[in-house]
């Protein structure tokens, strides 16, 4: 069996629930839905909520020795499919054209109504 390797980042807010940042599987990297809550965009707009979890997301690439051009797929939790138009620039911005394959699902509510999207991730080391 290929060894489990369970990761929390300190640069990022620590995990409120049962749960850890990310689990390393062989060469693959799979991140919990990351949010803006205890971040400064907590509360702000979708759009700055999305710049604040890719930061998140581009910390825990490098800290792994790789950048935001090895996501393979990422999911995106968003509370007001309204808000998809500000989140797609954001999104082709800090992807440079390495796109990964996505899934956009339109949820009730998150955690807290102080955020407005989650983004889960899976990576390629």
């Amino acid at each position: 069996m290929t060894s489990l390797k369970r990761i929390n980042y300190p640069q990022l807010p620590t995990p409120g629930g049962p749960y850890v940042h990310a689990v390393c599987h062989g060469n693959t990297l799979y991140i919990s839905g990351l949010t803006a809550f205890a971040t400064e965009a907590q509360g702000q707009t979708t759009q700055q909520q999305t710049q604040a979890i890719l930061e998140q997301l581009a910390t825990i690439t490098a800290d792994e020795g790789t950048n935001l051009k090895a996501l393979i797929k990422i999911t995106v939790f968003l509370t007001d499919i309204g808000d998809l138009p500000a989140l797609r620039p954001v999104l082709f911005d800090y992807f440079d054209g390495a796109l990964p394959a996505c899934s956009l699902v339109a949820v009730s509510a998150l955690f807290s109504p102080l955020v407005s999207v989650e983004i889960e991730a899976v990576v390629a080391l």
